[in-house]
């Protein structure tokens, strides 16, 4: 009998890139609101606080799931979660388009969120087992990239789009869309090679996670400090790129820099295209480094320093605000080594679980921050109106960006207690 061979890169990354379509839709859902904040504050009549929580409805769901994933993807495998988290993406997605008011809103974005939010963490349980180890920093930089595309499609192409369809018939079209990728992970995702007669990348572990109830798992991953530092962490990152760039961004450009929607858009869709390029060249310097601990310090230092400027400093010429955006955005790309620090701080048989605890994190900047900033808006407007919508000075939204920068020095703090394993060389409580 022959050997059996390590599956072709060709399939292996065809299976994780079906896994990755789901977060690019994931991303692209992510911050849609940000280019239709207008529209939808008239269709449904929305406040600051009424508008970030309509967004963040996605962000409740999608930080509810991230444990719950990591469990399921551990005990039953990538390939069911990630098919139903689509299929349930694309019917989260019609309901939102088809809302008759904000209650169905918040309802559609709530599902699109729990859905959507499986992507990360099954996709880089599918990475430890179709592809060699030394990948999978890169792997999860990758992924970010690949996120960021759905982004970008989000920005000013979305715009475009709402602008010609209206912003229901583009929700509607997304839904369908969404529902031919939940076909095609059913149909050619295997949850490991030896499914499809090849030896797989991944070491069993004899204590497996199938030997243990779900409760016992979880409790065994929350003896681990890394756990909870991990939703602490990602999140300062997230705090800045996702509540500007996913919502707030927009109508501050136009209202402060005198940007038309467009434009805005576009620089918000290059803010989280300068996030992914960041992840991507931090994942390098962690390579280089052997470790994950310091690019992730000096991308906390970068990130609040040219959030300062931005928040900070009043009326910045035009190249100036933007340059500064895109590299407080790239530096905010070393929260995507959490993931491989936060993995190769726990067994194997723990990743799952764990990944999925440093993606909620991550997802707490958003989550918490979006509606924080809509409050803060509230509570300082003057009563100006713009098209049926209110319009914010520039001191309020200066009073809302700030609190993303105490959140960032929380986590230089928190950072200081990791004890990293030297990039994967055995776990560590």
């Amino acid at each position: 009998m022959g050997a059996v061979l390590k599956p072709p890169s060709s399939l292996a990354w065809t299976v994780w890139a079906l896994g990755a379509a789901l977060y690019l839709i994931a991303f692209y859902q992510r911050v849609a609101p940000a280019v239709m904040t207008a529209d939808l504050s008239r269709d449904f009549g929305l406040s600051a606080t009424s508008l970030g929580n309509l967004s963040a409805f996605y962000y409740y769901g999608y930080v509810a799931i991230q444990i719950p994933t990591g469990l399921l993807a551990d005990r039953w495998g990538p390939r069911r979660v990630l098919a139903a988290g689509a299929a349930l993406t694309a019917a989260g997605t019609l309901l939102f388009a088809l809302s008759p008011s904000l209650g169905f809103a918040n309802a559609g974005r709530l599902t699109i969120g729990a859905s959507a939010g499986v992507a990360f963490v099954a996709m880089m349980k599918l990475a430890s087992h179709w592809m060699p180890a030394r990948q999978f920093a890169h792997a999860t930089a990758l992924a970010l990239f690949i996120g960021t595309l759905g982004a970008t499609v989000a920005g000013a192409p979305l715009r475009v789009a709402v602008d010609a369809f209206g912003w229901r018939g583009v929700m509607a079209a997304s839904a369908a869309g969404t529902a031919l990728v939940a076909v095609a992970i059913w149909l050619v995702v295997r949850d490991d090679p030896r499914e499809r007669g090849y030896e797989s990348y991944y070491a069993t572990d004899s204590h497996g996670a199938g030997s243990a109830s779900i409760a016992a798992q979880l409790a065994e991953v929350a003896r681990y400090r890394i756990t909870w530092l991990m939703l602490l962490i990602p999140g300062a990152f997230a705090a800045v790129v996702l509540s500007f760039a996913g919502l707030w961004g927009v109508p501050f450009l136009v209202a402060h820099y005198g940007f038309d929607s467009r434009g805005a858009a576009l620089v918000a869709s290059a803010m989280l295209i300068a996030w992914s390029v960041g992840g991507l060249a931090f994942a390098s310097i962690s390579q280089r480094v052997g470790n994950r601990k310091t690019p992730i310090a000096w991308g906390l230092i970068v990130t609040a320093a040219l959030w300062t400027v931005v928040v900070f400093v009043p009326a910045l010429p035009r190249g100036a605000l933007v340059a500064a955006l895109m590299a407080c955005a790239f530096g905010a790309g070393a929260a995507m080594l959490s993931f491989p620090l936060a993995k190769e701080s726990v067994p194997g048989r723990l990743a799952g679980t764990v990944s999925g605890i440093a993606n909620m994190g991550m997802m707490l900047g958003g989550m918490l921050m979006q509606p924080l900033v809509g409050v803060v808006l509230d509570s300082h407007w003057k009563g100006a109106m713009v098209n049926g919508a209110r319009a914010y000075d520039f001191e309020a939204y200066q009073r809302g960006f700030a609190l993303m920068l105490a959140w960032v020095a929380v986590a230089l703090v928190a950072l200081a207690f990791v004890r990293e394993s030297r990039a994967g060389k055995g776990a560590s409580r």
